[in-house]
């Protein structure tokens, strides 16, 4: 079983504190959301608990000991930054394939033990038809979920994924978040920065809600007074778990 835990973290840049005091500790068959405005921290948040970034202070842990960044590490853990790209005329079974670098050998090609896994993610993220196709040529969209097939396909224990349903059509931001609360209740940590509240309220058991670098909010839902004090704006909130909705003012 996987346990995360930030305690008191900060960051700053530039003389600014990104995260100001942030704790949270996480464990494994949770789906955390990460939700706040641009700026508010989610992304360093992120960083941090990949292992990615260190904490000007404050600690990182991973099941009670500091994180090492190491093979044993990369296995267990896979992360999907925010805005992710593919620069390499590769195709989108070979990008998916990256996904099990850490538990490759060292020299020989793929073995056949592993196409099994790429099958599945590639079914799993809609990709089975765009296979041989060069992941240069997707639609930013189809980019978006290679890189989600990438980062599942080794079936991780820990998943973090930064904005994971931007720029997907509403069908695929459903499955999308359908496969990560799969993924939680198989016993997977899943951790992702959200800016949609109906989808993380919906799909998330655990909302965290970040403004300025501070923890504002950590707890089971979404609520109006969440979403005042967090955005700045005066929504409806009805509904809990699968049916909830969030509606906003009128334009």
């Amino acid at each position: 079983m996987s346990m995360l835990a930030a305690a008191d973290v900060t960051v700053r840049r530039g003389g600014r504190a990104i995260l100001d005091g942030v704790s949270l500790a996480a464990r494994a068959g949770e789906f955390i959301a990460v939700i706040g405005p641009n700026g508010a921290g989610k992304s360093t948040l992120l960083s941090l608990l990949a292992g990615l970034l260190k904490p000007d202070a404050g600690t990182v842990m991973l099941d009670g000991a500091p994180f090492v960044m190491d093979k044993a590490l990369a296995r267990r853990r896979a992360y999907l930054p925010q805005n992710a790209r593919c620069e390499w005329p590769l195709s989108v079974e070979r990008l998916v394939a990256l996904g099990l670098t850490p538990a490759l050998p060292a020299f020989g090609g793929l073995p056949e033990a592993f196409r099994g896994k790429i099958d599945k993610a590639l079914e799993s993220c809609d990709l089975a038809a765009r296979r041989e196709q060069d992941a240069t040529t997707l639609s930013g969209g189809e980019l978006m979920r290679a890189m989600l097939a990438r980062a599942i396909v080794g079936e991780p224990q820990i998943l973090i994924v930064d904005e994971p349903v931007a720029g997907l059509d509403p069908r695929h931001a459903l499955e999308t978040m359908r496969l990560l609360a799969g993924f939680a209740r198989a016993g997977t940590l899943v951790i992702a920065a959200m800016h949609d509240l109906t989808l993380a309220g919906r799909s998330a058991s655990r909302i965290v809600a970040l403004k300025q670098g501070r923890l504002r909010g950590d707890g089971p839902g979404i609520t109006a007074t969440l979403v005042q004090d967090i955005f700045d704006v005066n929504a409806h909130v009805s509904g809990d778990g699968p049916n909830m909705t969030v509606d906003y003012p009128p334009i």
